[in-house]
């Protein structure tokens, strides 16, 4: 299958294994502000570009990751280009900035690029992104490109100009064939992205990186929100501790279960 070329489309997060304490909630600005927490690759857009890989490896293809965004970081997104992948285009700009994008608007962004680059067979995304969990990137991308897509795949295989995937369902997973280019998310059941060498890490340093602005692309459609935010806060918790004491472990049990009862929970 000479000159296959895939597509990886990665986002930059806070760093998921933070703590919540590490987020500010503006209910006036309706915005979540993370404070000192290191970016790094959504967990989940690592999975696609294991899936994308394993198929670099199996066929020969040429794999390019992009990603979009304002104030990326080079050195957390060079990780793709440290994995294998082949080039990393950053579409950098403050009209990218999470502000500005919902899902659909970050569609819009990545059409226009991946058209720029040219001939793509194949454009995986992770199944959903690890900050807004919406899970749509992908299936806008599709619609805006007019292509296939096809969700939740936990493996994917090429026969000809054919696309095989295994469809993660809830009980098990289904068999689909699709065609040239398609979009495909890709599920977490396809494996953690691999470990980097050292050596790895260097060689990427040579690979062409990209980086586009917002006049670089040619967008044929505005960028606005289709999603708005009517409101954000952080839920009101509360506490009321009782404490049960009796002479005996036995009474201090049994004045438990009748208050239980008196409360309602048994």
């Amino acid at each position: 299958m000479h000159g296959l070329n895939i597509i990886v489309c990665l986002k930059q997060v806070p760093d998921t294994e933070s703590p919540s304490s590490c987020y500010r909630i503006d209910s006036g600005a309706r915005r979540v502000t993370p404070i000192g927490i290191p970016p790094v690759i959504s967990p989940f857009d690592e999975n696609a570009l294991e899936a994308g890989l394993q198929l670099r490896e199996s066929h020969g293809a040429k794999l390019t990751a992009i990603s979009v965004g304002y104030r990326l970081s080079k050195a957390v997104l060079m990780k793709a280009t440290s994995a294998g992948a082949d080039e990393l285009v950053l579409l950098d700009d403050a009209a990218f900035a999470p502000e500005n994008l919902d899902g659909y608007g970050t569609a819009l962004v990545l059409a226009e690029a991946i058209r720029k680059i040219g001939k793509h067979d194949l454009i995986l995304t992770g199944r959903q992104a690890a900050d807004t969990n919406a899970g749509v990137v992908g299936l806008y991308l599709s619609e805006i490109l007019g292509t296939p897509a096809v969700s939740f795949a936990q493996k994917i295989s090429l026969d000809s100009n054919k696309i095989i995937i295994e469809r993660v369902i809830p009980d098990g997973y289904e068999v689909i064939e699709t065609s040239m280019p398609s979009v495909i998310t890709v599920s977490s059941e396809i494996g953690e992205l691999r470990s980097l060498r050292l050596k790895d890490i260097l060689d990427a340093k040579n690979k062409p990186l990209l980086k586009w602005h917002a006049e670089d692309i040619q967008l044929k459609e505005q960028i606005r929100k289709k999603l708005v935010m009517e409101e954000l806060f952080e839920p009101t918790r509360e506490r009321d501790c009782c404490f049960i004491r009796g002479k005996s472990p036995a009474e201090s049990g049994e004045m438990l279960a009748v208050r239980l009862l008196e409360d309602g929970i048994l």
